[in-house]
This record gives C-alpha cells, structure tokens and sequence, in this order.
C-alpha cells in the first residue's frame, strides 16, 4: 500500500507545497511544532532514509539545504533544526524545523494547530524564497520565478540612495520590495524606506512630520491585506504566480517583524503617496512606499 506520502506525490492527497523538482518533494507538516515546520522527501518510496543508495542520500540533503534557506528566509527564527525520526510514515523524510531555542525541537511538545489561510500564505513565502540549483550550483532566490526579491546572503544591500541598509530591516525590506511594482492606473515601484518613529501616537500631523510631507496633508488609512489584496491573489493582477507570492511574503514579512502596520494614503490625485509603515523594535517607522495613480 502507498504510503501517504506517495499519495501526496502521485496527487491523490493534498499539501501545502514549498519546493519540488523531479526527485524531490517539500511540503509544510500539517501537524507541526513551530509554524513553517517543513518535511523534505524523496519522491522516490522508501521506508528507511539510510537504506537510500548514497547518492540518493545525497541529492536529498541538498534539496534540504535549499529548503531550509527558504524556510529561514520566510519565518524569523534563529537556525533551521533538522530532524530525522523515521517511526511515523514509513516513507523517508527529513523534518525542517524553525527554531529559537532548543526546546523548539522537542517532539513530545504539543503539535500546534494553524489556520488553512495562514498555512498557505506559510508556503507562498516559503517558496518565493527558496533558491533554485543550476547544476551543481545553488542559484539565490534573486533568480529563480519564485523568490526574486532574495539577493546572495553575504552582499551587502545597497539603499534606495545607494547606501548600505543602516539595519537588518531595511535590508531584508530592500530585498523583498526589489523589482516588485504596484499596479493602479499606472504602475509604480516598490520603494523601501525608514524614518525616526514619533514618541508618541502616530497621528497625522506627526506621520507627515516624518515622511517629510507637506503639513495639512490629507491621510487616509487602509489596512495592509486590503491595500494588497489584488497583488497577494493566487496570480496576482499580472497572472502570474511567483509575482503574486513574492507579495505575500512581504506582507507576511511586515506583519511579523513590524508593529500596528498601516497604509497611509498621503494627498490628493491624480497620485497619491502611499506607505505602508510600521514601528521596529528600534524606534523606526519602516516599511515601503509607492505611488498611486487615480483619476
């Protein structure tokens, strides 16, 4: 009899995919410990990882290692732990387990239960971050259809002004905005950005004061998963799919590491700035801003 992996191989079951190539297939664990818990496979059925020939084992852990920068890339966690039980499905698999303390990777834990939704917005921004293999070299995210906005992890970003990043925020946020553009009556790039956040509420005199705008403004608020929703749609406003999951991983990005993160819609058409802000742990207002054209 097959196991359920197989099945899940062969389709008559269904998962939330992250990465697959011919041999290979990587999909969240349903029953997980941590959020983007994640279980590599061989395609191929057998019951005993060590039973594989060697360069099967092989190819398998590669696959590993390019799933598990996905995973770190999209869910904010200190390492990626890898695990190998074998007790549970009599199918060979590697579990890829996010983690910030070791305890993190204590199967007697509960399992956590997480909402279908929130699963599949889990595996989009996996999978627009995990990078491809051309050969036997690893490509970066930057270059592959699901994950462009990931530049090589030990180049420095460069700023909107040219700059290096002055933080890990405005760096990670440099790469998932890079290339992307908002679609209205025109379209408009995706530009990061970082200000110094007032010390107390964020009213809308003290959000022009900061985005430099001109005082009196009008500013109109709209929450994040509205101002995007045309963008996160399974194929997004262009059809396409890897676009579509590159914007749900910034999203995704900004309501985890940012604070009360809102659209502000600043001025009158026929363009309209708009910034998606949030408060960092460091005192910031960061998060992106574009254009909007509306007549």
């Amino acid at each position: 009899m097959a196991s359920i992996f197989s099945r899940i191989v062969s389709g008559e079951l269904p998962a939330y995919k992250v990465a697959e190539d011919d041999q290979h297939l990587a999909f969240l664990d349903i029953t997980p410990l941590v959020e983007g818990h994640t279980l590599v496979i061989p395609k191929r059925e057998i019951d005993y990882i060590f039973d594989m020939p060697a360069e099967e084992l092989a190819a398998l852990h590669l696959f590993a290692q390019r799933v598990a920068k996905g995973v770190q890339a999209a869910v904010p966690c200190r390492r990626i732990g890898v695990a190998v039980i074998g007790l549970e499905v009599p199918h060979a698999h590697i579990h890829l387990i996010p983690m910030n303390k070791v305890a993190d990777m204590n199967f007697a834990n509960p399992k956590i239960k997480v909402a279908e939704d929130r699963m599949q917005e889990l595996a989009a921004a996996i999978a627009a971050q995990v990078p491809a293999a051309v050969g036997s070299r690893t490509v970066d995210a930057l270059d592959t259809k699901g994950g462009r906005e990931t530049a090589a992890a030990n180049e420095p970003a460069a700023s909107a002004t040219g700059a290096a990043p002055a933080d890990s925020t405005t760096a990670q946020l440099q790469q998932l905005t890079k290339g992307l553009l908002f679609l209205s009556e025109s379209d408009a790039a995706l530009e990061p950005v970082s200000y110094d956040a007032p010390a107390g509420p964020l009213t809308d005199a003290a959000l022009l004061q900061a985005v430099g705008a001109e005082a009196g403004s009008k500013v109109e608020t709209q929450e994040l998963t509205l101002f995007l929703r045309n963008h996160t749609a399974d194929d997004g406003v262009l059809g396409d799919p890897a676009q579509a999951n590159r914007f749900k991983a910034l999203q995704m990005y900004l309501k985890q590491e940012l604070q009360d993160v809102k659209v502000y819609r600043v001025g009158t058409g026929p363009q309209v700035q708009a910034y998606a802000l949030g408060r960092t742990t460091s005192g910031k207002l960061a998060g992106f801003k574009t254009v909007l054209t509306e007549t």
